[in-house]
């Protein structure tokens, strides 16, 4: 059995996402249409509406700004996390010579 030859990763825009949720909300296209006219997943696309929904207050979640304030901070507090470390061999380091 020959295995298909995996596609390349796409990254798609805030914008675009934004606009295939539209479309999909507004009934102009079932979920499974627009993911077909637009070469998707459809649980990519499902996933995009869902977030479309939660960013408009229409269902409970962490909304596209708070999620992306969210992974900054994470990211931010695995780099300071980083940087006690350091310091914290740096102190021993220095505390074994000064004896």
């Amino acid at each position: 059995m020959r295995k298909k030859p995996r596609r390349a990763r796409r990254s798609f825009t805030p914008e675009f996402k934004a606009e295939i949720g539209a479309l999909c909300r507004r009934r102009d296209r079932s979920v499974g249409q627009g993911a077909k006219d637009f070469g998707l997943a459809e649980t990519r696309v499902r996933d995009w509406v869902r977030q479309a929904e939660i960013d408009e207050g229409d269902r409970a979640g962490l909304t596209s700004s708070e999620r992306a304030e969210l992974t900054a901070l994470r990211r931010e507090n695995r780099r300071l996390r980083e940087d006690v470390e350091v310091l914290k061999r740096a102190t021993a380091f220095f505390a074994k010579e000064t004896r």
